[in-house]
């Protein structure tokens, strides 16, 4: 039987279409979110087929080592290591066609390194592409958190494991609005939050990647619109103090390309820029972090050793 199902992710609404029940419920888990009913056009649409034979070649050129195109058609070869080979067409609807056939090897790895198969299949099959298609709208990707509360929007820039989830959980907890924890979509003004689990550190339930777990959002909104900048490190001593545009714009740009969890991003989008003429080889994240640094307050807050931030400590210092 076909699953079909929408989300809304990066700005883009993404459409799955699978019959496979385990690769469905893999990219729910990599949503965050149950699948809804198609209600609109989707702007991303992915088929995932059963089938594992190999992607017609005849008539494409020689991209990269694993990438084959003749500019409408584009075919990646075990596109981002996760097994799967993607034929993608690329119009005003990004249409990604995709079929696991992994190395006897890989597939190996993947069957017993479950919870790293789970983060690529949702990285190949929904983030990525809705990143890149987010792209050709002048879309960067962040890696920040974003939330919303009492009239303020702090941005949260800071390197993986310096507890930006963590807060962002807390802050939830307390009735901010969250539009991600994690990686957004932005260009200079709005940033449209990635589609994921809350991932916190581990407990008993069943964890990822880094010993983290997985949790749903209980409401989470498709965009904010950010209105000043909060830098978070891990320091020694509780320090709080305005933060430069300069040191600002480093945070959002180090810790972007510092994130594991895009670390295959840019290979995907650079190989389909030259593949389609589509969408910048590389997106001017420099360019979109110093516009919302040169434009926002900023904040720099060195949380220490066991020390808890309130909502009040990113959303208390005026704009």
């Amino acid at each position: 039987m076909m699953f079909v199902g929408q989300v809304e992710t990066a700005g883009e609404r993404v459409e799955v279409r699978c019959a496979d029940g385990r690769i469905t419920g893999l990219v729910t888990r990599a949503v965050g979110t149950p699948l809804t009913a198609p209600c609109e056009k989707a702007s991303v649409v992915v088929h995932i087929e059963p089938s594992t034979a190999p992607f017609e070649l005849r008539g494409l050129r020689t991209i990269t080592r694993s990438a084959f195109s003749d500019t409408t058609h584009t075919v990646l070869h075990n596109a981002c290591s996760s097994g799967f080979d993607l034929r993608v067409e690329a119009s005003d609807q990004l249409v990604i066609t995709a079929r696991y056939r992994p190395a006897l090897s890989l597939h190996g790895a993947n069957l017993l390194l479950r919870s790293r198969f789970a983060l690529l299949v949702g990285q190949t099959l929904v983030h990525y592409p809705a990143l890149w298609r987010a792209g050709w709208r002048g879309r960067v990707p962040l890696h920040v958190a974003v939330l919303a509360h009492a009239g303020t929007a702090p941005m949260l820039a800071g390197p993986a494991g310096v507890g930006k989830s963590t807060v962002v959980a807390a802050a939830a907890t307390d009735g901010a609005v969250v539009t991600a924890d994690n990686v957004c979509a932005a260009d200079e003004h709005q940033c449209f939050g990635l589609a994921e689990p809350l991932r916190l550190d581990a407990s008993r339930r069943a964890t990822t990647s880094h010993g983290r777990t997985e949790t749903r959002w209980r409401h989470r909104v498709g965009s904010l619109t950010p209105d000043r900048i909060v830098i978070l490190e891990r320091a020694p001593r509780h320090r709080v103090e305005p933060a430069r545009p300069d040191q600002a714009a480093l945070a959002l740009v180090g810790g972007t390309y510092a994130a594991g969890e895009l670390r295959r991003y840019w290979q995907f989008a650079a190989t389909l820029a030259l593949a389609t003429g589509i969408g910048p080889a590389h997106p001017p994240v420099g360019e979109v972090a110093r516009a919302y640094a040169e434009r926002l307050p900023g904040l720099r807050i060195q949380v220490g050793e066991g020390g808890r931030l309130r909502l009040d400590d990113l959303c208390g210092a005026p704009a």
